[in-house]
């Protein structure tokens, strides 16, 4: 049987970013095997994936790879109305659509019955579902097919994650510090690094009674698919490997291939965006970059300490831009919420941008002129960055970011964090210390940019492949592939 006629399911969380490594795992899997994808989720998160898919130059008719709706009403689970995903949504809210998201068994289970063992005359090969949907797991394994569990961040970061949910360490804390289940005794966590929910969690609470047996549920699962590269990792794949007791594959970076292209002697950018207009007239390696993601913001105090900060610091940058902490994300942003004449002083001097809600970031990342990137440390903004050799200032705020944050510092050499959360101490003096230091090539500065670029290399290698040599990933995917065939092969008829 070919291998075009297998067929490879896929269940993202709704969240974007969830879905974005999720469709670049489905081109990554299709564009090696031949296999049929789908890729199931509510309607306005199908809506989003497609306008992506189309957006990379794939069609989805012809491609290989569908996109495939499911039933899904809000205000069945007290959410909002219309609201399908993280986006808008406050951290409380967050834990409903976690309790929201196992309404799609029931569709997911149709689908497979009448469109997929009705009309194929047999189950999905596998079925790859994220970290936080360990009931897909059950379901796979009550349809004869194979359960995949795909994490879309990284080792260190996914593994402190898991093992703070199933174990909540930090109840045992006098002092804030505690060290982890699986985790080298020497890697000491602080309570300052969870977000209240975790910090607060007991075991009883809606979020752990949500968290731990799906995440319990995961181990479960065939394997684990992780978003990362092994030569970068090693110490986090050895810990998760060592936690789990499965199969790993590590299949990263799941990036845009011009991200993964050998850096070019010039501006590779047809569009000029203004942003990246801008930063054709700045210096080598010169300019800050700072998003803090799709979903997240500061408070209004940080935002001016800030704004301060990098003013006088003199150095270029680029600020990716959305109302404080309180205030409506998607509204427009008032002048009141930066220094008086703030915007005015950048324009009169072009030493900075301010951008407001959306840049293209990863134009600006690969731009030789970016040479650093203050970020909230998600993965995937860490992967872009790191893939460009630009080194980080972190500045985690919620999920595993700030575990992200502790293992760029401490293990890659390619970060310093500036802080942590709502609740950080961010003064003008602080941020104008960690800029000048993080832009200096001398000095730490100059030792995060060579660690940084010695990372970009390992992402690039670890999808290269040519008749001498193939990259650890694409060798990592072709064992997945093989074990979940060789699975199907083995089972009883």
């Amino acid at each position: 049987m070919g291998s075009d006629s297998q067929h490879v399911l896929m269940l993202p969380f709704m969240a974007r970013g969830h879905l974005i490594p999720f469709l670049e795992l489905a081109k990554q899997i299709r564009r090696r095997t031949g296999f049929i994808i789908t890729i199931l989720n509510t309607a306005a998160n199908i809506q989003f994936l497609r306008s992506q898919l189309l957006g990379s130059g794939v069609d989805e008719a012809a491609g290989g790879i569908r996109l495939v709706e499911l039933p899904f009403c809000a205000s069945d689970h007290g959410l909002p109305p219309n609201v399908e995903s993280t986006r808008g949504l406050s951290l409380p809210q967050m834990i409903d659509l976690f309790y929201a998201s196992t309404g799609l068994e029931a569709p997911l289970r149709r689908f497979i019955l009448e469109e997929i063992i009705a009309k194929e005359g047999r189950p999905p090969l596998c079925i790859i579902a994220d970290l936080f949907f360990g009931w897909a797991f059950d379901l796979a394994k009550n349809l004869r097919s194979v359960g995949v569990t795909f994490c879309t961040g990284g080792a260190y970061g996914t593994a402190a994650y898991v093992s703070l949910w199933k174990d909540i360490p930090q109840r045992h804390s006098n002092d804030g510090e505690f060290t982890l289940p699986g985790f080298p005794k020497s890697h000491r966590f602080h309570v300052s690094q969870l977000h209240k929910f975790l910090r607060a969690a007991d075991g009883t609470d809606s979020w752990s009674r949500y968290f731990q047996p799906q995440l319990s549920k995961t181990v479960n699962s065939s394997g684990w698919l992780l978003n990362t590269v092994e030569e970068i990792e090693p110490l986090g794949m050895s810990i998760i490997r060592n936690y789990v007791k499965l199969p790993v594959w590590p299949v990263g970076p799941l990036l845009p291939p011009f991200m993964l292209s050998p850096p070019p002697a010039s501006d590779p950018h047809d569009r000029k965006d203004r942003c990246v207009s801008w930063l054709d007239s700045q210096p080598h390696d010169s300019v800050l970059y700072i998003s803090f993601g799709s979903q997240n913001t500061i408070t209004l105090t940080q935002m001016m300490e800030l704004a301060i900060g990098l003013e006088e610091s003199g150095k270029p940058f680029i600020w990716v831009i959305r109302p404080p902490f309180g205030f409506d994300l998607e509204g427009e942003f008032r002048e009141e919420w930066l220094p008086i004449g703030f915007e005015s002083r950048l324009s009169e001097t072009e030493k900075g941008m301010v951008v407001k809600k959306w840049a293209p970031q990863m134009e600006i990342l690969s731009h030789r002129s970016t040479g650093a990137f203050l970020s909230h440390c998600g993965w995937n903004s860490v992967l872009e960055s790191l893939s460009q050799g630009v080194p980080i200032v972190g500045w985690p705020l919620a999920s595993e970011q700030a575990y992200n944050s502790k293992m760029l510092a401490e293990e890659m050499g390619v970060s310093v964090e500036l802080t942590r959360g709502l609740e950080g101490n961010v003064t003008k003096e602080n941020v104008k210390k960690i800029v000048e230091l993080v832009l200096n090539r001398e000095g730490k500065g100059g030792d995060m940019k060579k660690k940084a670029v010695e990372v970009g290399k390992h992402l690039r290698a670890a999808m290269k492949e040519d008749e001498f040599e193939k990259g650890s990933s694409l060798r990592a995917m072709d064992d997945f592939v093989d074990t979940i065939l060789s699975s199907v092969s083995h089972q009883p008829v």
